[in-house]
Formats: C-alpha cells, structure tokens, sequence
C-alpha cells in the first residue's frame, strides 16, 4: 500500500503516524496508566521509538496510526497493527488512549471498529488478533463491543512488577 489513507468516524479521526509524533508517544507510552497495561515495560524513549519507526512501520510490518479527538482536533493516542502477516492474512491488533481525559469516551471503541474495517477492506486481512491483560476490564469491554471474541486465557502467562498475571486472546475475523 503506497500512500495510507486518513479515517474519519463520527467522534475519531485516524491518521498515519509520522516522527512527528513521537513526542507524544515516548509521553503516553511512559505514563503509567499506560504503560501499566502493557506486558512491554520498559522505559520509552524516542530513540526506540524511532527504531520501530525505521524498521517496523517504514517496512510494512506495522502499520500504526495516531488517534485524534475529532471534537478537539487533538492527538490523544495510537493503534496499530503489528506483525502483519501477508501469507495468512493476518496482524495482531494494539491500542492506547494515552491522553487520560480522553478515556471513557467511547474513542477506544470506534477506533477498533473503524480501523479493523480498515484491516479487512484495505489491508486484506482476515483474521486480526490481540492480547490483553485479563484484569483490564475496561479493554476487553471495548474490544468485545468492537467485534473482538475472547479465544481463550493464558494462565500465568506473563510475570510483570513481580506477579504472574493472565493474558486473554481476542480475535476478529472478517465476515
């Protein structure tokens, strides 16, 4: 794909991710709230960033957006897909509101939904897939209410702050 288009929905504009945004990203990835939901902790710093900019977006293996309130035309966090599988039409979804004002607004959802139409329709994939930590509700909600079936629990899958926590797989598959 050459040139990635810009999405629109009604509350969310999605737009390609460029080094200009790095700023906001090292900021958001390095919150706690944020970081506290991933299973990748360490600190973010715009060198990585960067990084995955040159070697993972840039070749195609991700393909990662900025999520901008619509309303207050500001950046308040990313998706992305990663591991983007040609062979098998596949890709593992991820997610953040990294701007915590903007959380609790439904922006989680339509991203999930407009950017998984996007998967499918553009991308061509048929099965997008995700992990998330079991105790973050508020995500699975989302997630589920996007179109994301729970597959199955990894129990004691990862061990993060020094406890071994469970990991829920989700998918969604094209119709």
């Amino acid at each position: 794909m050459e040139k990635l288009p810009i999405l629109t929905g009604e509350k969310v504009v999605l737009r390609p991710i460029t080094d200009a945004d790095t700023d906001n990203i090292v900021r958001w990835r390095n919150t706690p709230s944020v970081r506290d939901n991933f299973i990748f902790r360490q600190t973010f710093t715009p060198e990585m960033h960067r990084n995955w900019l040159k070697t993972k977006v840039a070749t195609g293996e991700v393909v990662q957006y900025i999520i901008v309130d619509k309303a207050a035309d500001m950046a308040v966090g990313s998706v992305y897909y990663r591991d983007v599988d040609h062979t098998f039409n596949s890709a593992e979804y991820g997610i953040f509101i990294g701007e915590e004002s903007a959380r609790g607004k439904g922006f989680g959802t339509e991203t999930a939904c407009l950017f998984t139409d996007f998967g499918f329709t553009a991308l061509h994939l048929h099965r997008i897939s995700l992990r998330v930590l079991a105790e973050n509700t508020p995500a699975r909600r989302s997630y589920a209410a996007a179109g994301f079936v729970e597959e199955g629990t990894f129990r004691d899958m990862v061990r993060l702050d020094g406890v071994y926590r469970d990991v829920v797989f989700m998918a969604k598959i094209a119709q």
